[in-house]
């Protein structure tokens, strides 16, 4: 794992975007009810992840967990020696659109160890992502979900599924850049009667109000794990109007305040 630890840390540029994230620290993190927006591949290269969900799961350096979409997950991102290390790499739908899924027995994670076959596809996206223009990286991506399936973990399928309202309507508020958005200017968009948007927000359990605040602070928390720029910036590149509005919160959500979970990440 040496080589693609180095291979990540010299590819990364938080000044462009790239089709994966990586999140460090060298103090522990411990996070509240993080959302996870789309189907999510997280690789842990150092350290260990612990998950809680409907029971509490460990990832050590080596294993992968794959997750399903879900509002809230309670997370601990745990240093080894000298720090905690891992790659995230999201996944759009069309992504897996010729994968064939079953609805039926849907699992909201999988975890399996990487081998080498994987260790090398994950070497080789990250330098494929430094040259190959933005509109390929679904193709790479497609092959990771192939090679995994390849490998064994073919269980990772049950967590695909059909984009759900609640995904249309965060991508909608990030695309906006959070301005304010009238559920008469949302039923437009999608061409959708009100009573209806409602109808089927209601079958997933969610509200026009809780999307926003999920993609909202969503943003901030990978903003601040993935990037130097100022809390202040990232409160306003997230909709909020004043950092103490956002630091209010983030705190109420995720139990720390950006300037907490920044001190994780540096060295005193």
């Amino acid at each position: 794992m040496v080589d693609l630890i180095s291979t990540i840390k010299e590819s990364v540029n938080e000044n462009c975007i790239q089709p994966f994230s990586v999140y460090s620290s060298i103090k522990e993190q411990s996070l509240l009810n993080v959302p996870i927006a789309k189907p999510t591949l997280i690789v842990v290269l150092a350290g260990n992840k612990t998950l809680k969900m409907e029971k509490e799961l460990t990832c050590q350096a080596g294993d992968f967990v794959f997750l399903s979409s879900n509002p809230a997950i309670h997370m601990r991102n745990i240093p080894v020696d000298s720090e905690y290390f891992a790659l995230l790499v999201e996944f759009d739908y069309e992504d897996f659109k010729a994968l064939s899924f079953s609805a039926k027995n849907k699992k909201s994670h999988y975890v399996g160890q990487l081998n080498p076959p994987l260790e090398k596809c994950f070497q080789q996206f990250i330098e494929y992502s430094q040259w190959a223009p933005q509109d390929l990286w679904s193709l790479r991506k497609r092959e990771i979900l192939e090679l995994l399936c390849h490998e064994g973990h073919t269980d990772i399928l049950s967590m695909l599924g059909e984009q759900t309202l609640a995904h249309t309507l965060h991508e909608m508020f990030c695309e906006q850049g959070f301005q304010e958005l009238s559920i008469e200017t949302i039923c437009q968009k999608l061409a959708m009667s009100e009573s209806t948007l409602r109808r089927k927000l209601k079958l997933e359990r969610i509200s026009v109000q809780e999307i926003k605040d999920q993609a909202r602070l969503g943003l901030g928390l990978h903003l601040l794990q993935t990037t130097g720029h100022a809390i202040g910036m990232i409160a306003e590149l997230c909709g909020y109007q004043s950092q103490s509005r956002f630091t209010d919160r983030f705190k109420g959500r995720f139990g720390l305040t950006p300037s907490e979970l920044r001190k994780t990440k540096m060295v005193e």
